[in-house]
């Protein structure tokens, strides 16, 4: 093998080792963008779930004023009918 031959063999090798070294540093920046895309993704269902939480914190204390209004309405009508009747049976 004369030495012409040894150097372009080498550089070929070499070309070749940086092709992969190129290609693998791209397929390592593609994964790095891909774990930021979803730790910004992680980051944004974080934030809706916090938000959610606190709609339905809101929703559920909104929902026990309604029932105690309602049963304190159904307590008022209840007394009211029982005065209804006790001034109708005087009536009689």
């Amino acid at each position: 093998m004369s030495e012409t031959n040894s150097i372009e063999i080498a550089s070929r090798r070499l070309k070749l080792a940086l092709d992969a070294l190129e290609a693998a540093a791209e397929r390592r920046s593609e994964t790095d963008r891909s774990q930021e895309a979803l730790a910004t993704q992680i980051h944004a269902l974080g934030a809706d779930r916090a938000r959610l939480a606190s709609e339905l914190d809101q929703a559920t204390a909104h929902s026990r004023g309604l029932e105690a209004a309602n049963r304190e309405v159904v307590q008022r009508i209840d007394e009211a009918i029982e005065t209804i009747r006790s001034v109708l049976a005087h009536e009689d």
